[in-house]
């Protein structure tokens, strides 16, 4: 796989932890951060679960970019297609089994993770209309996900999605629009998500280095 240029390859910025299926590689990936020695780690084991089913896959068609370190669980799918652009923040983190289709823009901020099991996709897939009057929903809607949110297991964040800084969102829960206007420091859950309660945020300074040691992050 040869996805930058020598003297960027050559420093090994991109580690894969196990066995992945690099379906489709027609696309770009950029690194818009100093280089680093295994700063984006594909497959690494940071959560409890240990054993890995073999199902990662990566579908690359349009623009990846990274702007510093990110990680990925085990069984990861990741799909950006052709025209599509997806951005991961400082430390922005997809957990095991979690699934990203990427057909319009999903940015994923700094500090960002993504729960196991979790599921983010930036489209209908399949055409959608309003059976009275005959109007199509828009296919695909960007999502972008704020800096230091902790987004819990089996969560499924869909087109429109717009969450703020240090937002926590419940396991199980289903994010669909923008949540900006409730403000930072908040909890929200629920199908679809509201607002749970506010002045809730998870304490990143106190795990910032476990978390940078845990996934193995090189200077």
């Amino acid at each position: 796989m040869k996805m930058f240029p020598f003297k960027i390859a050559r420093k090994l910025p991109v580690f894969f932890y196990g066995s992945v299926n690099f379906k489709e590689l027609s696309g770009e990936i950029i690194i818009d951060a100093p280089i680093k020695t295994g700063m984006i780690g594909f497959g690494q084991e940071f959560e409890k679960m240990t054993r890995s089913k073999r199902i990662a896959q990566l579908i690359l068609n349009g623009k990846l970019v990274f702007k510093g370190h990110a990680h990925f669980g085990k069984d990861v799918f990741l799909c950006v297609d052709k025209d599509a652009y997806c951005e991961f923040g400082f430390m922005g983190c997809l957990g095991s089994n979690v699934k990203l289709i990427c057909t319009n823009k999903i940015i994923i901020g700094n500090w960002a993770g993504i729960g196991y099991e979790s599921q983010i996709i930036d489209t209908n897939s399949h055409p959608m209309k309003n059976t009275k009057t005959g109007e199509y929903y828009p296919l695909s809607s960007p999502i972008k996900i704020g800096n230091y949110n902790a987004i819990s297991n089996r969560v499924s964040i869909m087109p429109n999605t717009i969450t703020p800084d240090h937002c926590v969102v419940a396991s199980n829960s289903v994010c669909n629009k923008d949540y900006t206007r409730l403000g930072n420091n908040i909890l929200i859950g629920g199908i679809p998500a509201k607002l749970i309660k506010n002045n809730y945020a998870r304490d990143w300074e106190i795990e910032k280095e476990m978390l940078k040691k845990a996934k193995r992050v090189f200077v």
